[in-house]
């Protein structure tokens, strides 16, 4: 079943429903019948929202695929990072052969094509320390590194010595292109928040200022608008959200 993209939905409703306030504040200003304008209203609001519906579409659908790509990318990561470092070089020497190249794995790096590729797969970008320490290591053996990311000292500090980098964007398309990521990823399948925890979160002591604030902003809104009804409605339904929230929300 193809997932619904929530996201994209609550954009189209948001326009719809701006677009049909906004006109019936106007149509009523101008004393038009109650029917006519809930009726020319529907139709601005519908007309808003299918043409919100085809311009978003294609851009929520592209940040839809980014979003997951990146998701793919981090877990990934998160694997050969916590992975132990003797699998890490199995990985990347399968990934590599699988690419069309000659990998073979050495003791602490994998052997690419006669030139060294090291990994130091970290939870941060690569320190300059850290670097500084392999460049130790390796002395004028010339080598490659492979990790996640490089702070910008590290970078130039690599660089200065005429190293080069792999970093995760460039290790993971090589999984994905090769068909080579772990079927079993380390923290792969980290469980979402679950219903309870969202609610104890979203009904939180602390958000009853928020509630109250936004509350009070409709309310005042409701003083300058063409049609208060709803900023009373909202507004005092934050209020009284407020209020619970403090009393009987979750510290």
């Amino acid at each position: 079943m193809k997932k619904i993209d929530l996201p994209l939905i609550l954009d189209v409703l948001f326009y719809t429903a701006c677009a049909w306030f906004l006109s019936i504040g106007v149509l009523r200003y101008y004393r038009l019948p109650l029917a006519l304008s809930v009726s020319v209203c529907s139709i601005i609001a519908l007309a808003a929202g299918g043409a919100a519906f085809l311009l978003i579409y294609s851009k929520h659908r592209r940040r839809a695929l980014t979003k997951a790509e990146q998701n793919r990318k981090e877990k990934l990561m998160l694997h050969l990072t916590l992975e132990r470092p003797n699998r890490v070089l199995e990985s990347l020497a399968a990934a590599y052969r699988a690419d069309g190249k000659d990998a073979a794995m050495q003791e602490d790096a994998v052997l690419l094509e006669e030139k060294l590729l090291v990994p130091l797969f970290t939870m941060q970008p690569l320190s300059a320390d850290a670097v500084a320490t392999l460049l130790r290591r390796h002395g004028e053996q010339p080598f490659a590194l492979a990790c996640n990311a490089l702070t910008p000292e590290a970078e130039k500090l690599l660089a200065s010595f005429g190293r080069s980098a792999v970093r995760g964007d460039e290790i993971f398309a090589l999984f994905e292109r090769t068909k080579s990521v772990p079927e079993k990823l380390i923290c792969g399948d980290i469980p979402r928040p679950k219903l309870k925890a969202k609610l104890i979160r979203t009904f939180s002591k602390k958000n009853a200022r928020p509630f109250f604030v936004s509350g009070i902003l409709l309310l005042i809104m409701s003083l300058i608008t063409f049609f208060p009804l709803y900023y009373l409605i909202s507004g005092s339904v934050l209020i009284l959200c407020a209020i619970c929230v403090r009393f009987l929300g979750y510290a």
